[in-house]
């Protein structure tokens, strides 16, 4: 996978330092109305590049913690839900504990009645 990486990275700077050698005429960019900037369109290109993968990457570490965060809270709701399954089983089992006491109960009645 690393090769794959550094194969990935080489094309990459390949092409930026072909395509600065072909794009080297001057272009101004007006940032705000008493700001202008003039550069060749190979600088200007490539920083716009670099800011969009910068915002790229604070957006996928925004959505990393997002989705942390999210994995934490189910991971919470899915623990009270097993405590509260426990919970119930139990309570299951006690009240099937007491229908089957309860029903032994009833039989010894009708015996006694019988007699």
């Amino acid at each position: 996978m690393r090769q794959l990486n550094f194969v990935v990275f080489f094309i990459v700077a390949l092409a930026l330092v072909l395509f600065s050698l072909q794009n080297t005429s001057p272009a101004t960019i007006q940032i705000i109305p008493q700001l202008q900037v003039a550069a060749p369109i190979s600088v200007e290109l490539i920083l716009a590049m670099g800011l969009g993968a910068v915002l790229a990457w604070i957006f996928s570490v925004w959505s990393g913690l997002q989705k942390s965060i999210d994995m934490r809270n189910k991971n919470v709701q899915i623990q009270n839900l097993q405590e509260t399954v426990q919970n119930l089983s139990v309570e299951i089992e006690e009240r099937k504990r007491l229908v089957s006491a309860s029903a032994i109960d009833v039989e010894i009645d009708e015996d006694k009645s019988k007699n």
